[in-house]
């Protein structure tokens, strides 16, 4: 039997429309799932006037979600056998939309990915607690991308969550195995990111004014002008060319964060991997799940001269730099860290979901659902 699956996105990834013309599929990889057995629709983004995208956002504002959006891809979803989401803005707003539904049991399944809200939720009141709470409730299954955010879901929802892999395109990023690391002076050191827990603060102290250091720091996120070093040249890398190019720059790549449970800072470190250079990172998160201490430099969180040391370490010592890259390429390759995996993990989970959804069935829906199987297998004949 074939399995409906579908993606639901945020408003701005819609397949049709995101990065068009480069046929890269979905954003985050979910089109490898593709196959006879699933076959996948994803959300669309509807034209709307100014007004109409103002509503939409103060909405989202309010709730913490797009409902919105989700309601306007609610025929779509209900068609399915299994909705993905990526992160709890997508999930939430689906189950609100399921439970308004009703009839739970004709539904289709809800795999929930949490990214931001396990950091956020001690900052929630009473009533917005109470209000996920309930939300959560609809949700079979909880999924994070890290370990931490996954064992604080039995902590504060009393709820297993299970921990996926995420992944790097490597279409975009092709896998460099480096073969020799030769640092510029002042070495070059390139910082990108716009997550909420980037440490651009402890980032500057350490290397701010200091002539053993060139930095091009890339964000969207406001740097106080108190911060601002002769030698930190900030400005956004928007699209992929920018990015490589700040790549390509670098003698190395630093990902200085404060603590978090949610694996920020793991594109850019798989991005690092790829393209073959050397990286300095925060130790929060639950990063080293994803790259071994043999393959990053990790420091302290908020030890600015920790960071400091770390790169006067790799200055000084251009065959250990190098072989960290060449270990941080190697696992990103055996531990198979690309969107390819990210899909399949959850190809995975769908049939483990699926398959209990059956063994729980009542006994008629069960010899149904084999009668299909079995007419499917002889041809319908």
């Amino acid at each position: 039997m074939t399995t409906k699956v579908h993606v639901h996105l945020f408003y701005g990834a819609d397949p049709r429309f995101y990065r068009q013309g480069e046929n890269i599929g979905c954003l985050y990889g979910y089109h490898h799932a593709e196959s006879d057995e699933f076959k996948l629709s994803y959300s669309q983004d509807a034209k709307e006037s100014k007004p109409v995208r103002l509503v939409r956002r103060a909405l989202k504002t309010l709730l913490g979600f797009d409902l919105i959006h989700t309601l306007r891809n609610r025929d779509e979803m209900l068609r399915s056998d299994v909705i993905w989401t990526h992160t709890e803005q997508e999930w939430l707003s689906t189950a609100l939309m399921l439970l308004m539904n009703g009839k739970r049991d004709a539904q289709p399944l809800l795999i929930a990915q949490s990214v931001w809200l396990i950091d956020k939720w001690p900052q929630y009141g009473f009533l917005r607690r109470w209000f996920y709470r309930k939300l959560i409730q609809r949700a079979d299954l909880l999924t994070t991308l890290a370990r931490d955010n996954a064992e604080l879901c039995r902590d504060y929802f009393d709820r297993d969550a299970t921990q996926l892999f995420y992944g790097l395109n490597t279409r975009d990023f092709p896998v460099a195995h480096p073969k020799t690391f030769q640092p510029n002076t002042p070495l070059r050191i390139a910082a990108i990111g716009n997550d909420r827990d980037r440490d651009w603060e402890t980032l500057i102290k350490a290397v701010g004014n200091d002539p053993r250091f060139a930095v091009r720091l890339a964000t969207r996120r406001r740097i106080p002008r108190s911060l601002r070093s002769l030698n930190v040249q900030i400005a956004p890398a928007a699209g992929l060319k920018k990015q490589r190019e700040l790549y390509d720059w670098a003698d190395v790549v630093v990902v200085p964060l404060r603590p978090n449970t949610h694996a920020s800072g793991i594109t850019v470190m798989l991005e690092a991997a790829a393209v073959g250079k050397p990286m300095v990172v925060t130790n929060v998160g639950g990063l080293e799940d994803y790259f071994s201490k043999s393959a990053a430099s990790y420091v302290p969180p908020f030890d600015a001269d920790a960071l400091r040391d770390a790169f006067i370490r790799l200055l000084a010592s251009p065959d250990e730099a190098l072989q960290q890259a060449q270990a941080a390429s190697m696992e990103l390759v055996s531990r198979d860290h690309t969107t390819e995996h990210y899909a399949q993990q959850h190809v995975k989970i769908t049939r483990d979901l699926l398959r209990r959804r059956m063994q729980h069935a009542p006994a008629a829906q069960r010899d149904n659902a084999n009668a299909r199987v079995s007419t499917q297998s002889r041809g319908g004949l």
